[in-house]
């Protein structure tokens, strides 16, 4: 039975109208500074931990609960009979249930500048001391870290007079969970402080679950999402609008567009497929960006996913309705292209922000984990190199520059076909690169007539030059680098093509 009660919260949602219920089932509530404050206010009674320790709150209130006459009562195991004895002996009081959340730790180093002392000074010791040995002893005495489970409490008592062994077993879990979250942000934190990151030497991250999803890439495995634990961020701070509940494929491939179309700070679209663009464009506006990389390859875009980064506007909106896609993603919708796509049932309309930089991309693998930077170089047009007789002219510079930008993002091998900063062609994870651009060429078909070439890393032999000059391609960027590269730029002379070494390779795998 719930006789005692300690609360001493951070997060003070729900607390007050919470203890008041305890006090009507006749539980008695101890309490700290700033909680005893709010539920001595509403009238509740309450009382001081001091008056079970005998000791007052001290040093800022650095020590306060730090004492047997709360962790005896707290981790006394009720069944043993010295534990017991020794409770008699010492007159200490059972302590039945813990309510506790911790000084906001996150928050406090979320603040621009905020000093280290300051941030110290948020890390909470007695609350996660009582959480632990709540959580430890949940055979008789619960634990809730959750404001959420406040009215959950309050029903099993009116039941019962108790919360069970399971469900107190459930609690002891999430706070277990909570006080393991707190700590990796302290970890990481200190990590950051010492210069350690992105690859300090414990690699430490906690996320909380947003969804089950339906099913994983195939409907066979068992899929969720999680977002990152505090400040929200990337996918998992965006605001789905509209449409049924997102796939696993949907939020795989939703993370790859987002990372396209942020490229570029002109009106731009991507059509993404499989994690790759089947088309992207930029334009003078987004209606001409989104219709262009539709035009790119309007068969594969069925069905795709669509990033922009532009506010969505009624034309552009009125374009994408004539379509099937899965996903329309942007950093807004206006009030007109909201009435338009969701007259569309299932289809899902996404707001998000655009993409922090310096991120870390992190893949799970047997037994560990590979963790690397982003491909986020920003990269030196004054130390590309022009290797042909022939020079780029400044429209064909253009050109480079946005195939460039697009053929990082596509999986190796990669060859990329553009004109008119328009995708015509995608070669992409082809196990050899003259494979890739005779796909990519195919694809452009006559198109590729006086359009560029990218490739994301070296030509091994020449035969990827010559193919591309049958196809009647003029300008080709690539990083070079292979020992056979004045093969290569052998063809390109022949040809008559310019070719242009980054010394930047942009491997996708």
């Amino acid at each position: 039975m719930i006789k005692n009660a300690l609360i001493s919260v951070s997060d003070k949602t729900g607390i007050v109208d919470f203890a008041k219920s305890l006090a009507e089932l006749g539980v008695t509530i101890y309490s700290t500074g700033g909680t005893f404050r709010a539920i001595a206010d509403a009238g509740v009674t309450v009382h001081q931990v001091d008056e079970l320790t005998k000791f007052p709150e001290m040093m800022d209130g650095r020590v306060k609960t730090l004492h047997p006459m709360v962790h005896g009562g707290i981790l006394a195991v009720r069944d043993n009979e010295e534990h017991v004895k020794a409770m008699e002996e010492h007159g200490i009081q059972p302590i039945d249930l813990v309510v506790v959340n911790l000084y906001p730790f996150r928050e406090t180093i979320a603040k621009p500048n905020v000093a280290l002392e300051e941030a110290i000074e948020n890390i909470d010791i007695g609350g996660p001391t009582m959480v632990r040995s709540a959580a430890k002893n949940n055979a008789f005495v619960g634990i809730v870290v959750n404001p959420e489970r406040y009215d959950e409490v309050i029903t099993r008592l009116k039941a019962d007079g108790d919360l069970g062994r399971d469900f107190r077993f459930a609690l002891a879990k999430e706070a277990f969970a909570h006080t393991a979250a707190y700590d990796t942000a302290i970890a990481n934190y200190f990590s950051e402080q010492l210069g350690q990151t992105p690859f300090p030497p414990e690699y430490l991250q906690a996320y909380e679950k947003v969804t089950d999803l339906r099913y994983g890439e195939n409907p066979h495995q068992k899929a969720a999402f999680y977002k990152e634990i505090g400040e929200a961020s990337g996918m998992g701070a965006m605001k789905q609008l509209h449409g049924k509940e997102l796939s696993y494929n949907n939020i795989v491939d939703m993370e790859a567009a987002w990372n396209m179309v942020w490229e570029f700070e002109e009106p731009a679209a991507c059509i993404i497929k499989h994690t790759n663009p089947c088309g992207a464009a930029i334009g003078k506006d987004l209606h001409e960006a989104y219709v262009k990389a539709y035009e790119a390859d309007s068969v594969s875009a069925f069905g795709g996913i669509v990033a922009l980064n532009r506010e969505v506007d009624e034309a552009t909106a009125t374009e994408m309705s004539k379509l099937f896609l899965e996903v329309i993603m942007a950093p807004k919708f206006s009030a007109k292209a909201l009435s338009i796509l969701t007259a569309k049932k299932n289809i899902r309309l996404v707001e998000l922000a655009q993409p922090k930089a310096d991120q870390v991309v992190v893949k799970k693998v047997s037994g560990g984990l590979l963790v690397q930077t982003e491909d986020d170089l920003k990269e030196d047009e004054a130390s590309y190199t022009v290797v042909t007789k022939v020079q780029p002219t400044e429209v064909q510079w253009e050109e480079l520059r946005f195939a460039w930008k697009m053929v990082k993002h596509v999986k190796s091998n990669a060859i990329l076909i553009a004109k008119d900063k328009q995708t015509l062609g995608v070669g992409a994870g082809q196990m050899n690169r003259v494979g890739a651009a005779k796909i990519a060429l195919e694809e452009a078909g006559d198109k590729a007539k006086g359009a560029v070439l990218a490739s994301d890393a070296f030509f091994p032999f020449g035969d990827t030059v010559a193919t591309a000059a049958e196809h009647g391609i003029t300008a080709i960027i690539q990083p070079g680098g292979s020992i056979r590269d004045e093969e290569s730029i052998a063809k390109a002379d022949e040809a008559g093509i310019a070719m242009v070494f980054t010394h930047v390779r942009h491997f996708k795998h």
